[in-house]
C-alpha cells in the first residue's frame, strides 16, 4: 500500500490527518520508525518556505513521500507577526504559556476593531526526489481575546476566538476545531491533489 510519512512524530496529529485526509489506500505514519530523520531548521521567511523544507529535505533523506507542514498566527496588528515565529515568538525553547504572554503585552491597549487575526497551515507533498508536488494552504479568522479563555488545545488557542462562536478555540471542542481550522481546511484542499497523484500511478 502506498505510503505517506508526516514530518512528524506526534501520533495524535497523525490520528487528526487521517480522518481528515480519509483515504483507505493511504497508509499514514509518523517520523517514529525513522530515528535518523533529520532535523528540519525552519529557516524559511514564509509558511510555504518552511514546510517546502521539511518534506522536501525529509522526502530525499527517507527516500519516501512526505508531508511537510508549517503554521502560525498573523495579527494584523502587528503586521502579521508572530507570523513563522509564532512556536517561539517568546524564545527558544519553544513555551506556549509565555507566548501567549508576549502575545498579551504586545496588544495591551489595542481595540477590539483592530484585534483581528489569522490562523495559517501551508501543506507541502514533496516526492521521495524531493520535489513539491502539491501544496495547499489553509486560513482560519478571528480575533484576539484580551484574556485567556479554555484549556483545550495548544499554542494560542486560549487567545483565539472564532467569531462564529465567539469562543476561543481554548474552549470549544476539539472535534469542533478539527472542522473549522485552518489545517483542516488545508487538507481539504490537499485531498484530491494527493488522490489524483495516487491515480497517476507515480506514488508506489
Amino acid at each position: 500500500m502506498p505510503r505517506l510519512v508526516l514530518g512528524t512524530r506526534n501520533e495524535k496529529k497523525r490520528r487528526e490527518l487521517e480522518s481528515l485526509l480519509a483515504i483507505e489506500s493511504l497508509e499514514l505514519v509518523t517520523l517514529a520508525p525513522f530515528p535518523h530523520a533529520p532535523e528540519i531548521d525552519e529557516t524559511g521567511t514564509t509558511f510555504l518556505e518552511n514546510a517546502t523544507l521539511k518534506a522536501s529535505i525529509l522526502a530525499r533523506s527517507l527516500g519516501e513521500w512526505v508531508m511537510g507542514e508549517d503554521s502560525g498566527l498573523c495579527v494584523d496588528a502587528l503586521g502579521g507577526s508572530p507570523g513563522v515565529y509564532s512556536a517561539r515568538y517568546a524564545g527558544v525553547p519553544c513555551d506556549d504559556q509565555k507566548n501567549n504572554d508576549r502575545l498579551l503585552q504586545e496588544l495591551e491597549g489595542v481595540n477590539d476593531d483592530r484585534r483581528h487575526a489569522h490562523y495559517v497551515c501551508v501543506s507541502v507533498i514533496a516526492s521521495p526526489s524531493g520535489a513539491a508536488v502539491a501544496t495547499s494552504e489553509g486560513v482560519c479568522r478571528g480575533m484576539i481575546a484580551w484574556q485567556r479563555h479554555g484549556s483545550g488545545g495548544f499554542g494560542y488557542d486560549p487567545l483565539f476566538i472564532w467569531p462564529g462562536e465567539g469562543k476561543t478555540f481554548g474552549e470549544l471542542p476539539a472535534e469542533f476545531k478539527q472542522r473549522v481550522s485552518h489545517r483542516a481546511e488545508a487538507i481539504r484542499q490537499l485531498r484530491p491533489k494527493i488522490i489524483r497523484l495516487l491515480e497517476s500511478g507515480i506514488w508506489v
